[in-house]
């Protein structure tokens, strides 16, 4: 059964939390604070969100939390160029519309019955719920 809206946001807020809040300090102990510290926490983030999912079979700490996880299509875990084409990609596609592609993306996780977004269709995968 595929994860909707809700569900997804609240994995998201979660991984923020968990993860971002720690990251940021980490990064200001390494960076010593200075104005690379914004630069570090970004890389530890996309890095987080690409790499947990592939070797986590598709949990982050968020999603694992939530109970659900990012699969491919066919219901197996992602790979590497799974996840490069739904985070890299997506957020490349996102970053160029200013936005716009971000309300599209809600709107077609609540109004779809498979509940897939632009990033989704992008790198072939959907978010399901899975308490494994």
């Amino acid at each position: 059964m595929q994860a909707g809206f809700w569900i997804r946001l609240g994995a998201i807020v979660l991984d923020a939390l968990i993860v971002a809040i720690p990251l940021a300090i980490l990064s200001s102990i390494i960076s010593g604070g200075g104005g690379e510290q914004e630069k570090l926490t970004n890389v530890l983030s996309f890095l987080y969100s690409l790499l947990v999912p592939v070797f986590w079979r598709g949990f982050t700490l968020g999603k694992r939390v939530c109970g659900i996880r990012i699969a491919k299509l066919d219901g197996s875990p992602p790979g590497l160029g799974t996840m490069l084409l739904r985070n890299a990609v997506g957020g490349i596609v996102y970053g160029l519309t200013m936005g716009l592609a971000v309300i599209i993306s809600i709107v077609m996780i609540a109004a779809r019955d498979d509940k897939r977004s632009l990033h989704d269709f992008i790198a072939g995968t959907e978010v399901v719920y899975d308490r494994g």
